[in-house]
């Protein structure tokens, strides 16, 4: 469901669209939150009903990986994108240090990387002195061209925080059935659970150029698939007399 649409090619247009902020999307941690919750969440669903044990094992296991869980995956993802922001910082306060005390070194460099692109002579003696000319257009050029790299725009505190929530809201709903007490609550289960899956499968369609069902499937046999095992393992300690 990517837009393909049209862009407005005039002078005015491109200007204005160029001007704006990059736009900041947390749809990983959406995604990632979002299918670890209904996994664990209906993986333990499957596993106490699998080991015939009491529902409310299911509420009490539940919510306390909803929490437990949830805060660890937030932890890790707060790591993670504070690690990979800290390392764009440190390889960057190298380069500051590399134009300060190698400037011609430097440059030396700039011209080699665009030489392989393909510019030579005056043109490209032009494109090195121009981005030499500007210390920041300097730095962010070998960031991106040495080392493929670009500033993100991910808050590693935001980034924790929507992982959290995505997989508390997700994770919550393989619960409701058994938190009022429905009948056959772990079929509901299974059901609100491929629904999420597949609405969150969906939702990743408007950053794709595959059709939103395509997506929506794939997470969804993925989904279920975690879930059929935990259901497997259960039956299988059921069978040892381990369950109630």
């Amino acid at each position: 469901m990517l837009n393909l649409k049209d862009h407005d090619h005039s002078s005015e247009a491109i200007r204005k669209r160029l001007g704006q902020d990059r736009p900041v999307y947390y749809l990983r941690e959406w995604v990632y939150g979002g299918i670890d919750g209904v996994v664990t969440t209906f993986a333990i669903a499957a596993g106490v009903v699998g080991a015939n044990l009491s529902p409310a094992i299911v509420l009490i296991l539940g919510a306390a990986n909803l929490i437990g869980d949830g805060f660890s995956m937030a932890a890790g993802c707060y790591s993670s994108t504070k690690t990979e922001n800290d390392n764009y910082d440190r390889l960057r306060e190298t380069e500051v240090s590399h134009i300060e005390r190698y400037p011609e070194g430097e440059r030396e460099e700039i011209r080699q990387i665009y030489a392989k692109k393909g510019f030579s002579g005056q043109n490209l003696e032009t494109i090195v002195n121009t981005i030499t000319s500007d210390r920041n257009l300097w730095i962010d050029t070998m960031m991106a061209e040495e080392y493929g790299l670009s500033a993100s725009p991910l808050s590693a505190l935001k980034a924790a925080f929507h992982t959290f929530l995505a997989f508390i809201l997700c994770g919550t709903l393989p619960l409701v059935p058994f938190l009022l007490k429905t009948q056959q609550a772990f079929i509901w289960a299974g059901i609100l659970s491929a629904a999420t899956f597949f609405a969150i499968g969906a939702l990743k369609s408007f950053w794709s150029s595959k059709p939103w069902w395509g997506h929506g499937l794939e997470t969804t046999f993925v989904g279920i698939a975690a879930a059929g095992m935990a259901f497997g393992i259960g039956y299988w300690l059921r069978s040892l007399g381990l369950g109630t």
